[in-house]
Parts: C-alpha cells; sequence; structure tokens
C-alpha cells in the first residue's frame, strides 16, 4: 500500500474500524481522457472542505470508526491489478468491515466485487460497461458489468443512468439489465432505484458509482463525459434508498486534470453520504 493524505476522520485503527477507505490508481485502460490515477488523493483532498455532521440525517461522520488505507499499488496490467486489489479487499470484506473504495478507473470495481458472494451489484453509469473485452482486455473498464456478471450472475447487476451502449452490447445475446437516463428523468430515481431493487436477487447490494453517470454540466472532471445524465440529488437519493442493503460502496472515473477541482469534491460529498446512510442503517 501506498501512503496518501488521509480522507477526513479517517484515522482509527484497522483492527477497530468499521468502516475501511482505499484507494485504487490504476487507469490503464482509459481510453479517452486519462488522470483518473490521481483521483484516491484529489477526493480526499477534497474532504476537508466538508462539515462531518449531515444534518439532514443527523449523523456526524466523526461518531463512525474509519480507517483510510492508503493507496493499492496496482501495476501497469489489469490482470495484476485485480490480484493486488483482490488481496487486500477480500481481507477488509472477511474481517467484516465496510469497503469505500475510490477510483481509479472502473475497473477496479471488479477486484472489489469478487471480494463478496450472495451480493448484487448496481452501477450508477453513463456507459453499459458491458463488453465482453476491449481493446484486448476482458478487464478494461468498459467490461466491468459483464465482469460482476460472470462473478455474479445476470440476475444480480444492474446499470442505472445509462446513455451510451455500442452496437455490440445492444445485440449481445446475454444483455446486461439497465435503466437508461431518459427514463429515469421521465418515472423518477426513486422508480428506477426500486426497481433495480426488485429486479436483483440477492438482498446485500454492493453500489458502485461511476462519476460519468452524473452529467457532466455538475461532474465534468471525468474521463469520458456523457450529455444527458443524472444529478448529484439523483445519486443521493439512491445511496439513501439502497442504504439499508448496502454492504460496500465505490466512486470511480474523477479525472482531476479534466478538473476544477468540483467533482473531486463532489465524489468526496457522495462517500459522506455513503458513510452517514450506512450509520444510519447500522444504528
Amino acid at each position: 500500500m501506498l501512503p496518501g493524505v488521509s480522507f477526513l476522520n479517517a484515522d482509527c485503527p484497522y483492527e477497530d474500524a468499521d468502516v475501511v477507505i482505499v484507494g485504487n490508481t490504476f487507469d490503464h485502460t482509459t481510453c479517452f481522457r486519462p488522470g483518473s490515477r490521481e483521483a484516491p488523493n484529489a477526493i480526499r483532498q477534497a474532504s476537508y472542505n466538508f462539515e462531518t455532521y449531515l444534518f439532514e440525517h443527523g449523523v456526524d461522520l466523526c461518531d463512525i470508526a474509519i480507517h483510510d488505507a492508503g493507496n493499492i499499488e496496482p501495476g501497469i496490467f489489469p490482470d495484476d491489478m485485480i490480484i493486488e486489489a483482490g488481496f487486500y479487499l477480500s481481507q477488509v470484506v472477511r474481517d467484516g468491515k465496510f469497503p469505500i473504495l475510490l477510483g481509479g478507473e472502473h475497473s477496479v470495481t471488479i477486484p472489489a466485487v469478487q471480494a463478496f458472494r450472495d451480493i448484487a451489484v448496481i452501477t450508477i453509469d453513463a456507459h453499459l460497461d458491458s463488453r465482453d473485452s476491449y481493446l484486448g482486455s476482458p478487464n478494461s473498464h468498459a467490461c466491468v458489468s459483464r465482469r460482476c456478471a460472470d462473478h455474479l450472475g445476470m440476475e444480480n447487476v444492474m446499470a442505472l443512468g445509462v446513455r451510451s451502449i455500442s452496437k455490440e452490447e445492444a445485440e449481445h445475446e446475454d444483455p446486461v439489465p439497465y435503466i437508461d437516463s431518459f427514463t429515469i428523468k421521465e418515472k423518477g430515481m426513486e422508480w428506477a432505484v426500486r426497481k433495480a431493487l426488485d429486479s436483483v436477487k440477492a438482498e446485500k447490494v454492493y453500489l458502485s458509482v461511476d462519476i460519468d453517470g452524473i452529467d457532466p454540466a455538475y461532474a465534468p472532471g471525468t474521463g469520458t463525459p456523457e450529455p444527458f445524465g443524472l444529478t448529484p440529488l439523483d445519486v443521493k437519493k439512491a445511496i439513501g434508498l439502497i442504504g439499508e442493503r448496502m454492504v460496500g460502496f465505490d466512486v470511480v472515473e474523477v479525472c482531476p486534470p479534466a478538473d476544477n477541482g468540483n467533482t473531486a469534491a463532489l465524489a468526496a460529498r457522495l462517500v459522506n453520504e455513503a458513510l452517514a446512510v450506512w450509520k444510519l442503517n447500522r444504528d
């Protein structure tokens, strides 16, 4: 593990922590704007912008035992990253701690999900990320939902906020389930999340937030921006609705070189939201 700036209030020793924050700086399959390797520390730095007290939940993050483990040394190749990250994250899950992962590109979600058994994955993402392989790698950030389905079964994967699907993905014989952003705009985020929760078979849910699921008007600092996206309040609502079943959380694809600081701040605030919701449902 590589040291980094610690997330706000994440100063508890590992042994005593209920929540473990870990960064994964891997971004070697990025295909448009690189730089998400800088995101874990940028998100940590942005966390100091916020109060620890979330008044709408009545939760003070100072009341949560949080350990920041620093950043995983990911290597160059996605297969090596998955082995290295999987080794650490599997230990976190075995120890019964709630993992929060800071990416990096979306492929870092693969080892986090593989650390679990008998869960479902709900992603918030502009892209379906369901290719069998991309640019020669089955573990590209364009293949995340497909790899999650390989591990958990297609019945335990759902993508929300999608608005970019390749022809290959659209015509796949085993398509990944999704609800697009246009339908969410029409029917509402609460409807979409409840549909997702009803559709997956497993009770426990890992929530993966690709920051490009949010419209680039709100989150410009991302590697592959797509217009017509969700709002930050949509994602806040989703975290709250999934919270009772949430066993892990990540935020990925923040790209600080393309940012003015606002996207990293939004990512940090979403981590705070996940922490508060986790605390409420744990108590």
